[in-house]
């Protein structure tokens, strides 16, 4: 059967069980949008802009398991999309991009609208095509979603000239697909986990060190048998939240930058350290040389063999799919006559204690003058019963969300963390509500990362998206202002909102709710009420307090021990 370039994209587009695109046309896509347009299996999402498209498929991905798709044209567009496929890429994201070229006589003639995709998105891709030929599409395709998903998920992009969408070609969907040089690990090696499985028995100090490889791999269940058959505490990176409950007693809560006392303290001191699914990176574990300092064994489990030592020197890797690689290791453990030592256990989750009394937990001091956005997020948490898909921006409100709403599942927490995109929330939240229908969706934000993709309050009354938007407005960048008032003399080049919008009417004017809350007794009925509106897209412009500071803090280039709590200073 003979079919153009584009119906080949949409067929297989459907043979992958797509079920939303999104994207923004352009000239050099045409012909695939019109094919879009004679069917009705593939829906497709027009956002306002394609950085949008990117995040909207972005969150689409994580709160799902499924792979992301976004389509933009040539030019302006794959330019407008590096964004969303570099934020995609550092956190390990499956998604699609199909992109539309210049026809291909006019490659490399500056001819209008045309960049070099493959070149461009090169470093913040898994994988890139250009395809030359329409029968090389059916393969392409089938190979990026492959690409995507497997091994350490990630986005491919697949660059389409305008004269390959409409050339025929024979059309076929591979049933099946081989890359001769990419074969991902499944197994881990049985020697390996058996080394590591000892060194957990012998361990008097361990501890388990968790990040979004537990949740992208879908390992949260093997994660909570390990750590309470190990009895160790456990520490969730920023991407891994959820992966381990936070209600449960051996949680010793985020690690990090901005992590509890008693987490960044047990990482420091345990003597065996168990790594799965996260790559040591500068705002977990801080300066690598102080990290070093203190001897440990480190047990590092990854998919990914590129991760496994890249910053700091194990003693075990284990390279492996998650799932697979923690049911051996529990059923070694399992087996074994050997127990960990009852007493050792005991002592060590002493100090533990003490750190977490020491630390003081997360506080802040509350007021009734002026709503503190700690606040909001715990009465978020509270009115949500701590079951609503939250996504965030970044910044200030990031960090507190990520503190403040305890996540005990995985997949509910939605935000950017390698790349740490300020835009990202809400289209990220169109994408959690279209895959997730009827579930409670939160986009947390604050008023300057917000404006840089508020035109998607367009898209989210198209589509009737009704995401609650919180924007802890404190009239700055607020995580800007707070290092420039610990590092840089009080100092506040640039960082303050000067000639906000009235956020209340902006919503409006885009046919939604919008409240403005000021009084710190406003915030629980305000988030009440706009919980009870399901159908409605409430925007709630918080007046937060503009002194408020994230704590506790390890400064930039200090150790994990070197944190500052809210009383130090």
């Amino acid at each position: 059967m003979e079919l153009t370039g584009a119906e080949i994209v949409i067929r297989c587009l459907q043979e992958e069980q797509v079920e939303y695109v999104f994207g923004y046309p352009g000239g050099a896509v045409l012909f695939i949008y019109d094919e879009l347009f004679k069917q009705d299996k593939v829906k497709h999402v027009l956002v306002r802009h394609e950085q949008a498209a990117l995040h909207a498929a972005d969150g689409y991905a994580r709160s799902s398991d499924k792979v992301g798709v976004a389509l933009v044209t040539s030019g302006p567009g794959l330019t407008n999309a590096v964004t969303g496929i570099a934020t995609a890429y550092m956190d390990s994201i499956p998604m699609v991009v199909i992109s539309g070229q210049v026809p291909t006589y006019a490659i490399g003639e500056d001819a209008f609208q045309e960049v070099d995709a493959v070149g461009i998105t090169r470093p913040c891709v898994k994988h890139n095509f250009l395809v030359k030929d329409p029968k090389d599409i059916a393969p392409t395709l089938k190979k990026a979603f492959y690409l995507a998903k497997t091994g350490r998920p990630g986005p491919v992009l697949v660059d389409i000239p305008k004269d390959v969408s409409n050339q025929k070609a024979v059309y076929e969907y591979p049933s099946s697909i081989s890359i001769r040089s990419y074969n991902p690990v499944g197994k881990g090696d049985s020697s390996q986990i058996r080394r590591a499985a000892q060194m957990l028995l012998e361990a008097k100090r361990p501890m388990i060190y968790s990040g979004g490889g537990v949740v992208l791999s879908g390992a949260s269940a093997q994660l909570k048998d390990l750590v309470q058959l190990v009895g160790a505490p456990c520490t969730n990176t920023l991407m891994g939240l959820g992966g381990y409950p936070a209600n449960d007693k051996q949680f010793v809560g985020m690690l990090g930058m901005h992590g509890t006392y008693e987490a960044n303290m047990a990482m420091q001191y345990c003597d065996v350290l168990v790594a799965i699914g996260a790559r040591f990176d500068d705002r977990v574990i801080g300066n690598v040389e102080h990290f070093a300092q203190v001897p440990r064994k480190i047990i590092h489990i990854d998919i990914d063999p590129s991760s496994i030592a890249k910053r700091v020197k194990v003693d075990v890797p284990i390279v492996g799919e998650l799932k697979l690689v923690l049911d051996e290791l529990l059923a070694v453990l399992r087996s074994s006559k050997q127990k960990p030592d009852a007493g050792d256990m005991a002592a060590w989750w002493k100090q533990v204690d003490e750190w977490r009394v020491k630390g003081g937990g997360l506080r802040y001091k509350n007021s009734t003058e002026v709503i503190k956005p700690q606040f909001v997020i715990e009465t978020l948490h509270q009115i949500t019963g701590g079951d609503a898909f939250v996504t965030s921006d970044v910044g200030q409100h990031q960090m507190w969300a990520a503190q403040y709403y305890k996540f005990n599942h995985p997949r509910r927490w939605i935000n950017s963390g390698g790349l740490g995109t300020m835009g990202f929330g809400l289209p990220a939240a169109m994408g959690v509500q279209l895959i997730n229908p009827g579930a409670t969706v939160a986009c947390v934000t604050g008023e300057g990362s917000i404006q840089m993709n508020i035109q998607e309050l367009s898209t989210c009354k198209q589509f009737h998206l009704p995401i609650k938007v919180l924007s802890l407005n404190n009239r700055y960048l607020g995580m800007v202002r707070q290092w420039q008032q610990f590092f840089h003399g009080n100092r506040y080049s640039e960082s303050y909102m000067d000639a906000l919008p009235d956020f209340v009417k902006l919503a409006e004017a885009y046919g939604h709710i919008g409240m403005r809350i000021v009084n710190p007794a406003d915030v629980e009925p305000a988030l009440r009420e706009a919980f009870s509106r399901k159908n409605d897209l409430v925007f709630m412009d918080f007046q937060t307090d503009s002194t408020e500071n994230v704590f506790p803090m390890v400064p930039g280039g200090k150790g994990l021990s070197e944190v500052i709590l809210a009383e130090d200073l």
